[in-house]
């Protein structure tokens, strides 16, 4: 059982900060449509959330059976910023949870530096992590890997075994379980329970809880 105590709090942003999967997904599917690839919402939500851009294009050319160009998104990209810009809310509870903390925190997503900065303004969280944004684009290799992770906790001076990473994708407990460190499985988003159950897991469905849920061993 693991019992040091934590010293970081590593959160992804999309589905753990800002209720932003729902909108991703469904704007996913119509995006993938328009290309000639139809996908169910069950199928974007295993293959594609928490995903990093590489993995979704190499799926969607792999359900398309031919390459996309290397900026086929950007042509896109207004279609998720209006839906952002009209629906986008932080995740139930996730505010509390940060009043909460008594240890430091930041910000690890597979997201770009951009978007990242965009959607945390569009929900009023900027503030709160400006200076402690790590991008998959920082490091070799996005999530399920683990040097995203292993970045921020080098960044923030902090050994991997005292982090906590706080996660609603496979991806990313993946990642944090590859780096050592301890994974919180939010399922209270579109993830279920079951994908995010492992070693040095603990799944959890409100935010409020999770202030009090570092301090429990996980084994």
């Amino acid at each position: 059982m693991i019992h040091d105590p934590v010293e970081l709090v590593i959160f992804d942003c999309d589905g753990v900060l800002v209720d932003s999967e729902r909108i991703y997904c469904r704007v996913d599917r119509e995006v993938f449509a328009a290309l000639g690839a139809e996908f169910t919402e069950a199928e974007i939500v295993e293959h594609f959330v928490g995903s990093s851009s590489e993995v979704l294009t190499a799926i969607l050319e792999e359900r398309l059976g031919r390459p996309l160009e290397p900026d086929w998104h950007a042509a896109y990209r207004p279609l998720y910023d209006r839906a952002l810009d009209a629906e986008l809310t932080v995740v139930e509870g996730i505010t509390d949870a940060l009043d909460a903390l008594d240890v430091p925190f930041c910000l690890a997503s597979n997201g770009s530096h951009a978007t990242i900065r965009r959607n945390l303004t569009r929900t009023g969280l900027l503030e709160r992590f400006e200076g402690r944004m790590f991008s998959a684009r920082d490091v070799a290799r996005g999530k399920p890997a683990p040097d995203l992770f292993l970045h921020a906790a080098t960044s923030m001076g902090v050994a991997p075994e005292r982090c906590a990473v706080v996660e609603d994708s496979p991806y990313g407990v993946a990642a944090a379980r590859a780096a050592g460190m301890r994974a919180f499985g939010y399922c209270g988003g579109l993830t279920r329970a079951d994908r995010l159950m492992g070693p040095r897991t603990l799944v959890f469905d409100d935010m409020r809880e999770l202030p009090r849920l570092l301090g429990e061993p996980l084994r």
